[in-house]
C-alpha cells in the first residue's frame, strides 16, 4: 500500500473512533438528562402536590433523610452491612456453583441423577425456604448470607454446567488423541471456553443475592438496608424507605459494574 493510501486509512480509522466517542458521549449525556429530568419532575410533582409526598416522598426529602442518616452515623453502618452480606452471599454463591457444575461437567452420571433435582430446586420459589434457613442456621448474619447463597446457588450451576456442556467437542477429541486427562481438558479447554458463561452468571447473581440478601434482612435483621426499609414502613418514614431504595440501587449498580470491569480482564485472558 502507497504513503497516501495508508495516510487515507488511516484518516478513516481515526474519524472512526471519534464517531464512536462521539457516539458514546451522546448516550452518556441522554441518560444524565433522562434522570434529571425525572428527579426534577418528581420535584416538581410533589411541590405543586400533583402527587402525596407523603407517599411517593420526594428528591429533596430524601437527600435530606441520607444527610440525616449520615449525621448520626448510621449511613455507613447500615450501608456496609448489607453490602458485606451481599458481597458474601454473592461469592459463595458463585463458586459454590460453578464447583459443583465441575463436579457434573466430570460425571456424566451424576448429571443425570441429579438432573431432575436440579430441576425441581430452581423452579422453587427460594424466598419461601427463608424461614427454615433462620430455624436451622438462627436468627444471625449467617442466615442472610445463607439466603443470599441459596438464591443463586441453583442458577449458578445449571448455568455453567450448560455452558460446560457446549463446548467445541471437537477441540476435547483433539486433546484426548494426545492422551490429556480430564483435568487437563479442564483447565486447558473447557474453563477458558466458559469464560463468558461464568461472566453471564456473575452478572445474574449480582441481582439474585442482593433479593436474597434483603429479603433475608425483612426478615431477622436489626441492621442494613433491608432492615430500614422494613422499620421505614412499619412507622410511616417512606422518606427512609425511598432513601433506602436509591442507595440499595446505587450499590447494586456499583456492584454490577465492578463484574463488567472484572469481564473485561476476563476476556483477555481468555
Amino acid at each position: 500500500m502507497s504513503d497516501t493510501g495508508k495516510r487515507t486509512a488511516s484518516a478513516d480509522h481515526l474519524a472512526y473512533l471519534e464517531r464512536c466517542r462521539s457516539s458514546r458521549r451522546r448516550v452518556i449525556v441522554a441518560r444524565i438528562l433522562l434522570l434529571a429530568g425525572f428527579i426534577l419532575l418528581w420535584e416538581a410533582a410533589a411541590a405543586l402536590r400533583w402527587i402525596d409526598p407523603f407517599i411517593t416522598s420526594q428528591p429533596t426529602r430524601i437527600l435530606r433523610t441520607i444527610i440525616s442518616l449520615y449525621g448520626e452515623g448510621g449511613l455507613f453502618l447500615h450501608v456496609g452491612i448489607t453490602i458485606a452480606e451481599t458481597v458474601a452471599g454473592f461469592l459463595l454463591g458463585t463458586l459454590a456453583g460453578t464447583l459443583a457444575a465441575v463436579f457434573l461437567w466430570w460425571s456424566d452420571f451424576l448429571a443425570e441423577v441429579l438432573d431432575p433435582y436440579l430441576v425441581v430446586l430452581n423452579s422453587l420459589p427460594k424466598i419461601a425456604l427463608g424461614p427454615v434457613l433462620i430455624v436451622w442456621l438462627g436468627q444471625g448474619r449467617q442466615s442472610i448470607i445463607a439466603m443470599g447463597l441459596f438464591v443463586s446457588l441453583i442458577v449458578t450451576i445449571i448455568g455453567v454446567y450448560t455452558g460446560f456442556s457446549q463446548v467445541d467437542e471437537n477441540k476435547i477429541k483433539l486433546l484426548k488423541s494426545f492422551g490429556a486427562t480430564k483435568m487437563q481438558i479442564l483447565r486447558i479447554v473447557i474453563l477458558p471456553a466458559s469464560v463468558p458463561t461464568i461472566i453471564s452468571a456473575l452478572k445474574i447473581n449480582v441481582g439474585l443475592a442482593w433479593v436474597g440478601v434483603i429479603v433475608g434482612e425483612f426478615l431477622v435483621s436489626r441492621a442494613g438496608l433491608g432492615y430500614l426499609i422494613v422499620y421505614g414502613g412499619q412507622v410511616f418514614r417512606l422518606d427512609l424507605v425511598m432513601a433506602s431504595v436509591i442507595i440499595l440501587s446505587l450499590a447494586a449498580a456499583l456492584m454490577y459494574q465492578a463484574v463488567v470491569l472484572l469481564e473485561k480482564y476476563a476476556l483477555k485472558w481468555r
